[in-house]
């Protein structure tokens, strides 16, 4: 009796090691399938295709049609549906944030300051999704817990070295940007990001940016709508040691291939998907933010990498 007894709770110990085993791998991925946006809507990836089948939970978002013949002729932003890294910085966020108004509107204002014709729909999919290489743009929101999954690391490569741009944007501090540094190096482990100049023509090629860089730094709208009054345009994240960290200096770093051409573009310690997202809500945070900052500058990036 006590032989079965001690098999019996030597089986239980057995069972309950490898749970926490198979939770410790699970717990650092993200929580999916089912994601929450900011607006309360549940969104299946497993299902979703488009931004438009989700419901805005700003201030609407527009549409538009293109000409009958021509629906497919169009640029489309592309959404990446990804892992999050539980173990990384806290106060990095999933795929969804911002999701589906951001994305939406700054297409609508592709459309309306440019020539180029846009998807009224646009797409999300993940790095393993078949159409990927249909689109030669694709976009990473919050990137600072990125966690690629193994199959993933060479479709990635694969991608960006024929032709494919990556946009990531919305992260913030140093823990942040190492985090999504060390995932970049398992794709491309002796390329290296650098920072570009404000002279790079990527800020002159439809929009005129003749700025310090730091007045291109677009915070959360409600810490805009509050710099009308502060002066403050930059956030507050945690560091690996549990400090804060003050994220003033806004970077655009580029990691290019052999000849030059941008592969990945990296928007760090701003917050462009908010200014994008939140254009209709705050006046001030429109005009200062999204008017002058953040539309001008993803329009001036889709423009120049869609024509180099």
């Amino acid at each position: 009796m006590k032989r079965k007894r001690g098999l019996f709770v030597l089986l239980l110990l057995v069972m309950a090691s490898a749970g926490v085993a198979q939770f410790g791998r699970r717990s650092r991925y993200s929580d999916g399938p089912i994601y929450e946006t900011e607006g309360g809507q549940l969104v299946d990836e497993r299902t979703v295709k488009t931004a438009r089948e989700i419901a805005s939970h700003s201030t609407d978002t527009p549409v538009w049609k293109n000409p009958p013949g021509f629906e497919k002729d169009v640029f489309t932003f592309c959404r990446i549906i990804r892992d999050r890294d539980h173990t990384g910085s806290p106060s990095a966020g999933s795929w969804i944030t911002d999701f589906p108004d951001s994305d939406l509107n700054l297409s609508f204002r592709l459309q309306q300051m440019t020539s180029i014709k846009v998807d009224p729909n646009g797409r999300v999919l993940r790095l393993t999704d078949k159409d990927l290489f249909r689109y030669p743009f694709i976009y990473m929101v919050e990137p600072g817990a990125l966690l690629l999954r193994d199959e993933e690391v060479p479709i990635l490569r694969h991608y960006l070295e024929n032709g494919g741009f990556l946009m990531a944007d919305d992260f913030w501090g140093e823990w942040q940007w190492e985090c999504f540094a060390e995932q970049i190096k398992r794709v491309f482990p002796k390329r290296e990001f650098v920072e570009l100049p404000m002279e790079h023509p990527i800020f002159h090629s439809v929009f005129d940016l003749n700025v310090p860089k730091n007045k291109l730094q677009v915070p959360n709208a409600r810490l805009g709508a509050m710099s009308r009054y502060s002066g403050v345009t930059w956030e507050r994240h945690m560091q690996r040691d549990g400090s804060m960290e003050e994220c003033t200096e806004m970077h655009v770093r580029a990691l290019s291939d052999d000849t030059g051409r941008i592969m990945i573009l990296a928007t760090h310690n701003t917050d462009n998907g908010d200014g994008w997202e939140r254009e209709g809500e705050d006046d001030y945070f429109f005009h200062e933010f999204s008017e002058k900052r953040a539309f001008p500058l993803g329009i001036n990036i889709i423009f120049y990498v869609m024509t180099h």
